[in-house]
């Protein structure tokens, strides 16, 4: 979850929403790569979710990587929420998992070493204080009681009004952690192809990198229950964004769309305002209950758009959210998938080549499908395995022409970041089908055992 924005003056007209949007463009030398992860923390001794305070805590593993490494903290009145170093921020989701959201990076072989780096920082921290992290997509054995709740207001408000609007919002917020990437566009028209493509082929990343089968201490039915999740959280700000695909497409439907989801909040003075369900309409009109007279700024634009949860969104830059949580490897594989598929133009056309007779119909079809059997997921008689072999293929391709070295230019381009990807495409088994072989056989149905094998 975001970090409130700051900064911007009045918004005075509609036209300055859709300049914002715009203001993201850059030309392709100034592209970056910005990628997130989540991790659940527990207490080894326990097995438990770590509290927030206490000897074995996020507020511990906070002040040590603060104390030890140099970050910064973030405060939300006295509580320290968060970390920031060299572009780079640490933060609280609300049940604890710890994420990193990474500086805006040129390469996958510095976005593989930052993601390195944080993980041996936060297990340095973690290994003396009794705490461990594990990266699924869902909390595998502990109920919704047992998760702690993070001193942020804007959780605080959320976590009332999830129950008004779906089945699962609370569900998504205190037990599923995920990994995204951030990648940047040229034009509204390079935003524009990059969206549909992300939006199309988002399946496909939930397939290759689902790793939720487990939730209540049993197997759940899905390959990736993070994405079952995601389907009944609240459908005015979720989804595949059919309209996406629509003639006229650009930066101002994406206004139209982002000015019609129902608002959380408003930050001010250091504390979350109250404005569930309210209109961000009328908050330009001056007529918003919760700060009646008030008219927004763009900081506050910024804050809304972090409140809008399709499969991929449109802020400054396109974030891709349709994976799991999970190990090591799938933490550089992610943005390789994406930077392949999308930040070299022939890869992109490919990409967009392989979808674009898909209808709607078709695209949700994948999404439920891929949530459900992962892999084996089959729709029109055609197999994900197949499509996640040409998809993976398109973005080593990509890869290859985008020809950025690393380790002193010992190794020639980043498509060696995609061979945990390939493996399971070449295997047919994404992570959820190595945890349920796990289960059903040396573990003999004890999930107590993934701790120990699966964390970092």
């Amino acid at each position: 979850m975001s970090i409130p924005q700051t900064g911007g003056g009045p918004i005075e007209s509609v036209a300055q929403l859709a300049e914002y949007l715009e203001a993201g463009c850059k030309p392709k030398d100034a592209w970056r790569i910005g990628t997130e992860h989540e991790k659940f923390g527990y207490d080894k001794a326990t097995l438990k979710p770590i509290p927030y305070a206490g000897e074995r805590s996020v507020l511990a593993v906070l002040q040590g990587l603060r104390q030890r490494y140099g970050w910064a903290p973030i405060f939300e009145g006295e509580h320290i929420i968060g970390l920031e170093k060299d572009g780079a921020n640490v933060s609280l989701e609300p049940g604890g998992q710890l994420e990193l959201s990474g500086a805006p990076l040129e390469t996958i072989h510095q976005t593989c070493d930052e993601v390195n780096e944080h993980l041996r920082e936060v297990r340095s921290v973690a290994d003396e204080i009794g705490v461990g992290f594990i990266g699924l997509g869902a909390a595998p054995v502990w109920a919704h009681d047992e998760m702690p709740v993070m001193p942020k207001g804007r959780y605080r408000l959320m976590t009332d009004y999830m129950d008004r609007v779906g089945t699962m919002g609370k569900t998504m917020m205190y037990r599923t952690c995920t990994v995204q990437v951030n990648l940047d566009f040229s034009s509204e028209a390079d935003m524009v192809q990059k969206l549909r493509v992300a939006l199309a082929l988002q399946p496909v990343a939930t397939a290759l990198f689902a790793n939720s089968p487990f939730l209540d201490g049993k197997p759940n039915g899905h390959k990736s229950w993070r994405a079952r999740v995601w389907r009944d959280l609240d459908p005015a700000r979720t989804g595949m964004l059919p309209f996406a695909f629509e003639d006229g497409f650009g930066f101002e439907r994406w206004v139209d769309y982002a000015l019609d989801v129902p608002m959380y909040f408003v930050y001010r003075d250091g504390r979350y305002i109250d404005a569930l369900g309210q209109s961000f309409r009328d908050f330009l009109a001056g007529r918003l209950p919760a700060l009646p007279g008030e008219v927004p700024t763009l900081s506050d634009w910024a804050d809304h758009l972090t409140t809008i949860f399709p499969e991929a969104r449109v802020k400054k830059f396109i974030e891709m959210r349709g994976a799991d949580g999970g190990p090591w490897r799938r933490l550089c594989a992610l943005p390789a998938l994406w930077v392949g598929l999308t930040y070299d133009q022939s890869a992109l056309d490919a990409a967009w080549d392989l979808v674009k007779d898909w209808d709607a119909q078709t695209r949700d079809a994948w999404r439920v499908a891929a949530s459900v059997q992962g892999l084996q997921a089959e729709v029109g008689g055609r197999s994900m395995q197949a499509l996640a072999s040409e998809v993976v293929a398109i973005a080593r391709s990509g890869l290859k022409a985008r020809a950025r070295p690393g380790l002193g230019g010992m190794v020639q381009d980043e498509r060696h970041f995609l061979h945990a990807l390939e493996d399971s495409v070449d295997t047919g088994k994404a992570p959820a089908d190595e945890l349920l072989e796990h289960y059903h056989g040396d573990w003999n149905g004890d999930l107590s055992r993934i701790y120990a094998e699966f964390s970092y």
